[in-house]
């Protein structure tokens, strides 16, 4: 079975390659409904493996300057005490039971429709954004408490499901920050991932829903996926499969819910 993990692994790490869409929203239903991991083991283990790919890529972000470090401390201060108290809710539930199963289960299935949302309208909401802004409106004054907002809804999203930090977090702040070029939005918002998916990875660990040896395997086939699909992404149309994974994602999010 280690191989079959590992071949996941590199199939969804060639597909984040290719799109720059986050890894959760794809590895996560693929160990419950493929592999038939339980719910909670999926996403802790999930959350770590997104916390040591995503650290490379924020040590690219960053040497290329990248990172608007501010910006991401503003995501931080509302997404890592959200990520605490879920999981401290989270462990309130008995460890595997029927509800934390089914909140878990829930949890996956909205933020996928959600994730597969901002695939699609993401960028038009960047555009309506930037023609809709000026000094004087009230989304302009309050940018930072609304990022310290966005920052908290992200935290739970992420602690529950293990998505939300990718396509989510960067539709937010394309609304928010429509004059920051894209690629600091991104950067931004992948360094922002790396503390928040790590808390929560670690918050799952602690109520026992991490597979070790799992998580291995994934990396292990992953890592060259990420480098190939990075490289063949300028060779592929990025519309067309944008759309094709965000029709999945609403499969996939509509078969969890419904569940």
């Amino acid at each position: 079975m280690d191989w079959l993990y590992t071949l996941s692994g590199f199939a969804v790490g060639a597909i984040v390659g290719l799109t720059g869409v986050g890894g959760g929203s794809l590895m996560t239903p693929l160990l419950v409904l493929l592999f038939g991991l339980h719910p909670a083991t999926a996403v802790g283990t999930d959350l770590l493996y997104a916390a040591l790919t995503k650290a490379g890529g924020t040590v690219a972000h960053g040497r290329k300057g990248h990172v608007e470090w501010r910006l991401t401390g503003l995501l931080a201060a509302g997404s890592l005490p959200a990520a605490a108290l879920t999981i401290f809710a989270l462990s309130l539930l008995p460890h595997r039971s029927p509800a934390m199963t089914q909140l878990i289960s829930t949890g996956l299935g909205f933020a996928l429709l959600l994730t597969a949302t901002a695939i699609i309208f993401g960028r038009k909401l960047k555009e309506y954004s930037a023609n809709h802004d000026s000094d004087t409106s009230w989304r302009h004054r309050h940018t930072d408490s609304l990022t310290v907002i966005v920052g908290a809804v992200l935290g739970v999203l992420v602690s529950i499901s293990s998505v939300g930090a990718g396509a989510l977090g960067v539709a937010a702040l394309f609304f928010l920050y429509p004059k920051l070029s894209s690629v600091r939005i991104v950067g931004s918002d992948v360094a922002h991932a790396v503390p928040l998916t790590l808390l929560a990875g670690l918050g799952h660990w602690w109520l026992g829903s991490v597979d070790w040896s799992l998580l291995g395997s994934l990396l292990l086939g992953s890592l060259p996926g990420i480098w190939i699909g990075s490289h063949l992404s300028a060779k592929v149309p990025d519309r067309i499969l944008r759309h094709l994974l965000a029709t999945m994602l609403v499969l996939i999010g509509g078969k969890l819910i419904a569940a």
